[in-house]
């Protein structure tokens, strides 16, 4: 099936975004999923959904020794290469539930808004289980609950535009989600928070960090940030593999 980053108007709108311009800095969970990291040094990462690589370029200047990313776009694997580009960093088009998951051979697994379009969490987390070393960290940023069953994934706005609430619904019938995302209709997968956190423990990971992402105040005069502090978008979770 064709991945909707590779539809032209899409990808467009898509590198139009100023988290897309101005890579990390400019994302507002950025300040809050950069702590999180371990340590890097001489270490062999995977990235899953790399996009345009931001955080392979990242991994490398933590003195990564070896960098995978993957994604199931063409053009995002192209724009990856070309603006975050390092002997130590390979990528390779691949949907994250196809690639093979060597066993024992990573040190530090990544993956940036890319879960909630998976539909079965139990079976990537057991994936990335397999795929790190003993003590091998997993780090992810995923739409939260919250967000993904808001009804539309939008706010309900008054006559003269203003967002009134977010209004939740349908909390527990979790999978698909259609959604208006940059003018086209993408379908994600709604997950609850016990399924996101109690599956983890359940592949025999440990959670050391859970945080509801919030913007910085610095940019909260960004116009279309300040409504972020009302719900949380994204949930942002640590797990080490029991070594």
């Amino acid at each position: 099936m064709k991945n909707i980053y590779d539809d032209d108007a899409f990808f467009q709108a898509y590198a139009n975004m100023t988290r897309s311009k101005d890579g990390l800095k400019s994302a507002g969970e950025w300040h809050q999923l950069q702590p999180l990291f371990p340590d890097l040094t001489g270490k062999k990462v995977l990235d899953l959904g790399c996009g345009y690589g931001w955080h392979c370029g990242y991994s490398v200047k933590m003195g990564a020794v070896e960098v995978l990313g993957i994604d199931g776009s063409y053009k995002m694997i192209e724009k990856a290469k070309q603006i975050n580009q390092d002997e130590r960093i390979k990528y390779r088009v691949c949907d994250i539930m196809e690639y093979e998951y060597p066993k024992n051979e990573y040190d530090f697994v990544v993956s940036n808004l890319v879960l909630h379009y998976i539909a079965d969490l139990k079976e990537v987390y057991k994936k990335v289980y397999n795929t790190l070393k003993a003590d091998g960290c997993f780090i992810f940023n995923i739409e939260h609950p919250c967000f993904t069953a808001g009804v539309n994934q939008d706010w309900i706005y008054d006559g003269n535009g203003k967002a009134l609430y977010w209004a939740i619904d349908d909390y527990f019938y979790t999978g698909k989600r259609e959604t208006n995302f940059l003018g086209k209709s993408v379908t994600k997968q709604h997950h609850t928070l016990t399924q996101i956190l109690n599956t983890l423990l359940q592949c025999g990971f440990n959670i050391e960090a859970v945080v509801e992402a919030m913007p910085q105040e610095c940019m909260l005069t960004i116009p279309e940030m300040q409504d972020e502090m009302r719900r949380p978008m994204m949930l942002l979770v640590k797990a080490r593999k029991s070594s």
